[in-house]
């Protein structure tokens, strides 16, 4: 990757002169001066004897440095720069352009008998989403099964509600909310639940690219805060489902897995230092979480969580807006609402003894914040599930 030349990315390697005219460095009376161009771009390797000063000319000229001839580091050379003595130095064209460097010192380099192999300086993936196939939000009756299947994407699933369990070529892994797994391709997997929970799960099907897939297939990954905003953006992306938002799912589906691939692989002590604050913060947001589904058709308040998980009312809705984008009120009311859809869908109660049963003052209440969040009434949500 070609870095930016400044002072502090050089100092290893000698100076950056102020890019000031009156700063600019004027060859003396006993310096030497030499041209290297495009014409000569072999990638030769030179040693510089003495300070070097090289000047940029026409087009366009990557500067790589090594103090060891062995480990070189790359510069965009946009400006004047002096190498200091001893240090190893090659040019090259970016893009195949023709290019042209002056340089000037007292002992003109020594051009060794090594050259640097081509390289391609532009930004490279590690990981990509090729393909996105499917992207469901599962919203599943208590006790259900689904038989099993394999195909050869990946698939990834993700507990929002309740309890998951996951069978993968035999072996079972419950998940809880907020962790998930990537199945393999051509993986057979089938999933149940207990049968006094509702699950409410994600799953994603699509291909990737990446060298790192045994990192990623038949684990447990239980996801920080961060990747959970994430998934929430390809949920709001989802439901908006404009000209730009596939395009959008699969950028944030692709940051959703690096961010996985970097809680795996990040050094233990920085880990550690992150985890004592970011472990004690999670673990707070997900016993209220816990508490709210757990006690869902009960009055609910924020002072009444907060008080459940040993917090401060101020500080519980702090932690859900710095790592949820949320207050933890409106957390309370969009589960409330998701589990006013299970109700429907049970069909055992009416709209005024579901809103009685999820605490609404009035049935009217419940219908008007029913229809703000999914933009159908309790009614045609009714009738479009029963239809089946």
């Amino acid at each position: 990757m070609i870095r930016h030349l400044n002072q502090l990315n050089f100092k290893d390697f000698g100076t950056v002169p102020p890019e000031r005219v009156s700063s600019g460095v004027t060859a003396a009376a006993n310096m030497q001066s030499s041209t290297i161009s495009s014409a000569q771009a072999d990638a030769a390797v030179y040693q510089a004897l003495s300070d070097t000063y090289l000047h940029c000319g026409k087009g366009m000229t990557v500067l790589s440095v090594s103090l060891n001839q062995k480990t070189f580091q790359h510069y965009y050379l946009d400006k004047g720069v002096c190498i200091r003595s001893g240090v190893y130095f090659t040019l090259s064209p970016f893009q195949q352009n023709v290019f042209e460097v002056s340089l000037s010192a007292q002992l003109l380099p020594r051009r060794t008998e090594d050259s640097l192999p081509a390289q391609d300086f532009r930004f490279s993936s590690l990981v990509r989403v090729t393909e996105l196939y499917t992207f469901f939000y599962h919203e599943k009756e208590r006790g259900f099964v689904f038989p099993g299947e394999a195909h050869p994407m990946l698939e990834l699933t993700y507990v929002d509600q309740g309890t998951l369990h996951s069978v993968v070529d035999g072996q079972e892994t419950v998940l809880e909310q907020g962790e998930l797994m990537i199945y393999g391709p051509n993986q057979w997997h089938m999933q149940y639940a207990d049968m006094d929970v509702a699950p409410r799960y994600v799953t994603f099907s699509f291909d990737l690219e990446t060298t790192e897939l045994d990192m990623l297939i038949n684990r447990k990954f239980k996801i920080p805060q961060r990747s959970a905003f994430l998934l929430q953006q390809l949920l709001h992306e989802q439901d908006r489902m404009d000209k730009y938002s596939s395009d959008l799912i699969n950028s944030l589906l692709t940051q959703f897995l690096i961010m996985l691939l970097r809680s795996n692989e990040a050094p233990g002590e920085t880990r550690l230092k992150a985890s004592n604050s970011v472990h004690s913060e999670n673990e707070i947001i997900r016993r209220a979480q816990q508490y709210i589904s757990a006690h869902i058709r009960e009055k609910l308040s924020v002072p009444l969580v907060a008080r459940m998980v040993d917090v401060s009312p101020s500080y519980l809705t702090a932690l859900f807006h710095k790592n949820l984008q949320i207050s933890p009120g409106e957390y309370i009311r969009r589960i409330k609402l998701q589990e006013s859809k299970q109700m429907i869908r049970e069909n055992s109660m009416n709209f005024s003894e579901i809103a009685a049963a999820l605490q609404y003052s009035t049935v009217h209440h419940f219908s008007r914040q029913f229809k703000d969040k999914f933009g159908i009434t309790p009614t045609e949500y009714a009738k479009s599930v029963r239809s089946f």
